[in-house]
């Protein structure tokens, strides 16, 4: 058996952002417009006015400050309000396989690393941007990697989970180095169009390179201590968007084919979620939640971060034990709590313990608990 190490990761964003200022201009200008063509309807009862949205209600609700997007004009055209993407010949490179091929060769950089060094690519995000060809297998033939890829998705929990699969692959030697890449083009499965979620989501990719620790040829690793994973399902965090869709006659642009949730019932029943499989995760390791040094956590509502941190260690915590990249990122789906440990992992010293962990749909909730060497 061979010890898994982190040894580099990487991390690709968009050049464009959108601020909650410019994002609520577009959203009460397309409720504006709403509003107006369907004014009797209003009148009558029969059809509910759109409310406006507010920056002060999204950083409320959120912590989101921005995001980035890949396309920033389709989102905040009130007569689209989605991205607008130009479709590519199957001979290019698809979008989704472009980002994570940036991400990956900034990991593999990192780790001292090439393409050529890899001999297993997992592609774990929460969308995929084609049933298949497995994404994976066109990201390893872009990057020049060896080996095999496939992809995976765990909804938010997609990272964490892929680092057990990468972890078990070293482990067990059925790779000596595996590259995960989390491309989450969240701007595509997010409904622009609902007040209730339309601040949410940001676009980027990370990558993370996995290896076997007496092979490691990066000046920096990080042990996997252990990894653990929990699935529970719910209907509060839903995307109905698939294949089926056609067959049922339903409409492709129907609310339930982009992002929904209940988030009332999703911050009540997650947060005590998390912080107890991260409890029992440290438990069986043997060690305390209050020695951990930090804490790089899903990042989907900054309120959510707080209170799982407050209900491991007893107390109020600020941003040096659990950092938060949501005010810059918004939610990145999976690629969130590998970003915030991407960004906040330098100042700490061998010997030092962390948890990165991620809560989403399913419910799943996958936690690895490293060890800096």
């Amino acid at each position: 058996m061979k010890d898994p190490v982190i040894t580099g990761t990487g991390l690709w964003r968009p050049e464009n952002t959108i601020s909650n200022a410019e994002l609520v201009a577009s959203f009460n200008a397309y409720a504006d417009l709403q509003n107006a063509q369907h004014a009797g309807e209003i009148a009558a009862g029969t059809r509910p006015a759109i409310v406006h949205s507010s920056v002060e209600f999204i950083e409320k609700a959120s912590g989101i400050r921005q995001r980035y997007v890949i396309d920033k004009a389709g989102v905040l055209d009130p007569a689209r309000m989605r991205p607008r993407l130009e479709p590519r010949r199957d001979d290019e490179l698809s979008l989704m396989a472009e980002i994570a091929v940036a991400a990956g060769r900034r990991a593999l950089a990192a780790a001292g690393r090439s393409a050529s060094d890899v001999d297993a690519v997992l592609c774990a995000a929460a969308n995929m941007q084609r049933a298949y060809p497995a994404m994976a297998v066109e990201i390893q033939q872009a990057l020049g990697a060896g080996g095999y890829g496939f992809d995976m998705n765990v909804a938010c929990s997609s990272a964490t989970f892929a680092l057990e699969q990468a972890a078990n692959a070293v482990r067990c030697g059925t790779a000596k180095c595996v590259l995960i890449v989390n491309p989450e083009i969240t701007s595509a499965h997010l409904e622009w169009r609902d007040r209730d979620c339309h601040f949410i989501f940001g676009d980027v990719c990370t990558a993370i390179v996995v290896e076997a620790a007496g092979t490691a040829i990066g000046s920096e690793r990080w042990s996997i201590d252990g990894t653990q994973l929990a699935t529970l399902f719910s209907n509060n965090i839903r995307n109905n968007a698939g294949f089926l869709n056609r067959c049922e006659d339903t409409d492709p642009d129907a609310r339930d084919k982009t992002f929904m949730q209940e988030g009332r019932k999703v911050f009540k029943e997650v947060v005590p979620m998390a912080a107890a499989h991260i409890e029992r995760h440290l438990a069986r390791l043997g060690h305390e939640p209050t020695k951990v040094r930090r804490f790089w956590l899903h990042q989907a509502n900054l309120g959510m971060n707080q209170l799982v941190v407050k209900k491991l260690v007893g107390r109020d915590v600020g941003d040096d034990l659990a950092p938060i990249i949501l005010s810059e990122y918004a939610n990145t789906a999976s690629a969130g709590s590998i970003i915030a440990f991407h960004e906040h992992r330098a100042d700490l010293r061998a010997g030092d313990l962390g948890v990165i962990c991620s809560f989403g749909a399913g419910y799943s909730v996958g936690s690895v608990v490293v060890t800096k060497l």
